[in-house]
C-alpha cells in the first residue's frame, strides 16, 4: 500500500514538471494512463482555476465520469454545467447508481432530467428509485446494485447462479436473502458460502440478524452504525420491508469526511465544499457575509465598552487588561462548545445525561476560575500596584468563565431544536456572548468600585 502510494504521489510529481515545462502531450498521457481517476481528480482540485481547464481538457471523454465521481460538489458542477444531457448520459453510464445520483444533484432539475430522458428504461427506473430520497439519507446514499438470492436453494445452486455473473458489485461481502415479495429475511456471507456443504440450502447458514438501515434514516446516523459495528455493506429497505439496495464502505466513509469538513470549515464560517483555488471575486463574497455579521457583534461589544468610557478615562490600565478578560471567556467557552458539539455528533448525548456534563462543565470552570483569576491578579497587583484593580479583574474572570461554560453547552442544544447548524452559527454567537459578558462584568465592578 505504501508503494502503491508513493508511485501515485511520483506520477503526479511528474505530470506537474510535465505543466512547468509546457509538455502538454507528456500531460495527456500521464492523466489518462498513468495516473488512476482520483488522482487525477485530486490533481484538478490542486490547480488554478486557468490550469484546472487545461487539465480537464486533456482527460479522455471515457474517464471523465471516473474522474467526476471523485471532485468536490462545487467542480462537479463546474464542469457538468458546460455539458449537454447526452454528454452526461454517457460519462455517467458506467458509474454505479449511486455515484451518478451525487452527480446529478448538482445539475438543475431541469437538465436531470432531461438526462433521465436520454437513459434506457432500466438505468433510469433505479436511478430515479435513489434520487426520490435526499441527498443525505440511507435512501439518497444507497446503490441498487445487488444480488439477491431466495432461502430455499441450495449453497450449490447459489455458486453455479453467482458463476454467470461477469463481476460481483464492488464490496460484495454477502448475498441478500429475500422472499417472493422482495422483502429482507438475511444474508449469506460469502465467507460461509464458500467453505458451506453445498448441498445445504440457504436458509440453513444464512444470518437472520443482519443490520438493516431504513432509507429514511439520516447519512449521519448510517455511518454511526458502521463505525460501532465494523459494518463493510448493509442492507436498505423501505417503511414495508422491501430491500431498494445496499450502503457500502466506501460510501459511508466519504460521509464521515464529509462531516468532518463541515465542522471544520463551519467553524470559520466557510462552506465545507470550498474550493481551494476558486476565483478571488467568488470567494471574497462567500467570505464577506461572516464578516459582516462578525462586524455587528464586534459593535455590540464595542457598545458594551461605551457605557463605560467615563471609568475607562479614569482608570487607564482598564483598557490594557479588558482583552484578557474576553480572550480568557471565548478560550473557555470554545473548548465547552465544541466538546458538546461533537457528543451530538456522536449520538453520545441526550436528555439523560445531559445535566451530568453540564453540571460537570460549571464545576471545572469553577475550578479554572479561581485558578487562573488568582494567576491574572497576582500578575496585575505587580504590574499596576493597585489591589483594587487586581480583586476586579480576578472576579470578572470567574464570572466570565461560568458564563462561558453555561453558554458553550446550552447553545448547540438551543439551536439544534431550532434547525440552526452549531457548527456553523455557535462559535461566532458563543464570542459575542463572552465579549459582551466580560466586558460587562470588568467595567461594571471597576465603575461600582472606582466612581
Amino acid at each position: 500500500m505504501a508503494q502503491h502510494s508513493e508511485k501515485a504521489k511520483a506520477r503526479l510529481n511528474s505530470v506537474n514538471a510535465a505543466l512547468e515545462s509546457g509538455s502538454l502531450a507528456t500531460v495527456q498521457r500521464l492523466i489518462n494512463s498513468g495516473l488512476a481517476p482520483q488522482d487525477v481528480a485530486h490533481l484538478l482540485e490542486s490547480s488554478p482555476p486557468k490550469v484546472r481547464e487545461i487539465l480537464w481538457e486533456l482527460v479522455d471523454s471515457e474517464l471523465e465520469g471516473e474522474v467526476l465521481q471523485h471532485l468536490s460538489e462545487e467542480l462537479q458542477g463546474h464542469f457538468l454545467r458546460d455539458m449537454t444531457a447526452e454528454q452526461v448520459a454517457n460519462v455517467t453510464s458506467d458509474l454505479d447508481i449511486d455515484d451518478v445520483a451525487d452527480i446529478l444533484q448538482q445539475l438543475p432539475e431541469r437538465v436531470t432530467q432531461e438526462v433521465l430522458d436520454v437513459m434506457d428504461q432500466q438505468d433510469r427506473s433505479r436511478l430515479e428509485q435513489v434520487l426520490g430520497y435526499p441527498e443525505d439519507s440511507a435512501g439518497g446514499l444507497m446503490n441498487t446494485d445487488t444480488i439477491t438470492i431466495r432461502a430455499d436453494i441450495t449453497l450449490e445452486v447459489v455458486l453455479r447462479y453467482l458463476r454467470r455473473h461477469k463481476e460481483l458489485p464492488d464490496m460484495t461481502d454477502a448475498l441478500l436473502v429475500v422472499n417472493r415479495n422482495n422483502e429482507f429475511i438475511g444474508s449469506l456471507s460469502l465467507r460461509k458460502l464458500l467453505v458451506g456443504d453445498p448441498q445445504q440450502t440457504v436458509r440453513e447458514v444464512m444470518s437472520t440478524d443482519t443490520r438493516v438501515i431504513h432509507a429514511s434514516q439520516h447519512e449521519t446516523e448510517v455511518a454511526k452504525l458502521f463505525e460501532r459495528h465494523d459494518l463493510v455493506s448493509a442492507p436498505v429497505v423501505d417503511a414495508q420491508g422491501q430491500l431498494l439496495g445496499r450502503i457500502t464502505i466506501d460510501d459511508v466513509v466519504d460521509v464521515i469526511r464529509e462531516t468532518a469538513d463541515h465542522s471544520l470549515m463551519s467553524m470559520a464560517g466557510l462552506d465545507d465544499e470550498e474550493d481551494t483555488f476558486a476565483p478571488a471575486l467568488k470567494t471574497s463574497r462567500r467570505r464577506a457575509v461572516w464578516l459582516g455579521i462578525n462586524l455587528i457583534t464586534a459593535f455590540m461589544a464595542s457598545a458594551v465598552i461605551g457605557l463605560f468610557d467615563a471609568t475607562i478615562e479614569k482608570v487607564v490600565a482598564l483598557a490594557v487588561l479588558m482583552p484578557i478578560v474576553a480572550s480568557m471567556g471565548g478560550i473557555a467557552g470554545s473548548q465547552v462548545l465544541t466538546l458538546v458539539i461533537r457528543g451530538q455528533a456522536l449520538g453520545h448525548l441526550s436528555s439523560a445525561n445531559f445535566r451530568w456534563l453540564f453540571n460537570r462543565e460549571l464545576i471545572v470552570a469553577a475550578i479554572n476560575g479561581v485558578l487562573w483569576a488568582l494567576v491574572i491578579a497576582a500578575i496585575t497587583l505587580l504590574w499596576f500596584g493597585d489591589p483594587g484593580i487586581a480583586a476586579i479583574i480576578g472576579a470578572a474572570i470567574i464570572i466570565n468563565l461560568l458564563v462561558a461554560a453555561v453558554s458553550g453547552a446550552a447553545l448547540p442544544l438551543i439551536m439544534k431544536a431550532r434547525g440552526i447548524d452549531p457548527a456553523l452559527a455557535g462559535s461566532v454567537v458563543l464570542t459575542t456572548v463572552t465579549d459582551v459578558v466580560g466586558f460587562l462584568s470588568f467595567l461594571g465592578l471597576a465603575t461600582l468600585f472606582y466612581l
